[in-house]
């Protein structure tokens, strides 16, 4: 059922400690880059929608097909990396979703589209876990929540990445060069096969057979059910504020495609600045106290946020909701890695958070229809609101095993 025998992991040294730095940045880096893609076609949803005749509500579905698909990858690859180790896997994937995305700037036509979108989400989804569970495996443990912030806010500087890129190309261009750039991934795979070691945590609990594989799943599916839960809340809190938020400002701001680049930027820098704060925070108070307080704080933001009345509150609630959000995310890599067993960290986390990210996939869908009704910052309060409360009281009701040291 369990792994093969586990033997105390040595503990780091001054000499072994950078072993974490590559793992890190490739960890960073890889999410950026799924980031980057996912939300070109946030920033472009009008676009892609006028080019190949289809409504909002058409295209947000094609967000709504890339979640649905995440768990597939993360299924596939979490196994492969349980089993055979993190650096393959990552490098295979990190060349897969590379070529899926200069794919989607050829696509003749929306289905075509959509089958891309499909198979992105298949590498989006492998990513995340493998990448996290190879980075915290190597985190120094009392310093894991803010590699942790820093780690997961490679998904808010990605998405900083999309509105820069949107910014200077799409005006002039238009929406199928952006997709080009996501060939970058490519180069990011050399860089983990010579620079990223494997993890020695999983060498030291490897398991030898599938069987012995399965039966730990099997063992923890409880564990599963209630990691999918949270990662289900808080993937609709940041779907929700993040993926129809340009779109808000196009139809409700009547903003140029500069001027929603620009603020969607800003949110960024806030996103970034949250993580870190929150994720180096949780290293002092804890991961779940750090989530709930900050998924609290954004409850209180949304009148700003959603229904400033000048464009400087605009602007301020934008950033303040994307601190509050993406500072509550920044825990989540080290808290789903740690609450999980040392002999499926490679397959559970990223596993569970794929499962709760397919759940959350229609929040995107069911704005764009809500708001067909009424305006766009109605809809993205009251999802907002109700979702900020249900999360933190998942998060808070669960488990907690800071600084737990992993492979011991």
């Amino acid at each position: 059922m369990a792994s093969t025998q586990q033997q105390p992991a040595p503990r780091p040294s001054a000499a072994t400690a950078p072993d974490h730095r590559p793992a890190l940045v490739a960890g960073f880096l890889g999410w950026t880059l799924d980031a980057f893609d996912f939300f070109l076609v946030v920033m472009c949803l009008g676009a892609i929608g006028t080019e190949f005749g289809r409504t909002d509500v058409a295209v947000a579905f094609s967000l709504t097909l890339t979640l649905a698909f995440r768990p597939v990858g993360a299924f596939i690859f979490g196994l492969v990396a349980d089993r055979y180790g993190r650096r393959l896997p990552l490098i295979f994937d990190l060349v897969f979703f590379s070529i899926v995305e200069v794919l989607t700037g050829l696509a003749p036509n929306f289905t075509v589209f959509l089958v891309l979108r499909a198979l992105y989400g298949i590498g989006m989804g492998a990513e995340w876990g493998v990448g996290a569970s190879l980075a915290m495996e190597k985190a120094p443990s009392n310093r894991r929540g803010i590699l942790s912030g820093l780690l997961q806010e490679g998904y808010a500087f990605g998405y900083l990445l999309a509105a820069a890129c949107y910014f200077l190309i799409f005006p002039r261009f238009g929406w199928r060069p952006l997709f080009f750039v996501g060939g970058l991934p490519a180069l990011l795979a050399i860089y983990v096969r010579l620079k990223v070691k494997e993890s020695e945590v999983w060498e030291k609990v490897r398991h030898t057979s599938w069987r012995s594989l399965f039966g730990e799943i099997g063992a923890n599916w409880k564990l599963v059910l209630y990691i999918t839960l949270l990662m289900a809340m808080m993937n609709a809190a940041s779907h929700g504020t993040q993926d129809l938020y340009p779109t808000f400002l196009q139809r409700d701001w009547h903003f140029t495609p500069q001027l929603r680049a620009a603020l969607t930027a800003f949110s960024m820098v806030g996103a970034i600045a949250g993580g870190i704060v929150t994720g180096m925070l949780s290293d002092r108070i804890g991961r779940r106290r750090a989530i709930v307080g900050a998924l609290l704080l954004a409850v209180v933001v949304i009148p700003v946020w959603a229904f400033a009345p000048t464009l400087a509150l605009l602007w301020i609630g934008a950033f303040a909701m994307q601190f509050m959000v993406q500072g509550a995310w920044g825990v989540i890599p080290a808290h789903i890695t740690e609450l999980s067993p040392d002999g499926v960290r490679g397959f559970l986390p990223g596993f569970a958070y794929q499962c709760g990210a397919l759940l959350a996939g229609t929040i995107p869908l069911l704005e764009a229809r809500v708001a067909e009704h009424m305006s766009y910052a109605r809809s993205m309060a009251t999802v907002g609101a109700f979702v900020f409360v249900v999360a933190a009281l998942v998060a808070g009701l669960g488990k907690e095993r800071k600084a737990v040291r992993f492979g011991g």
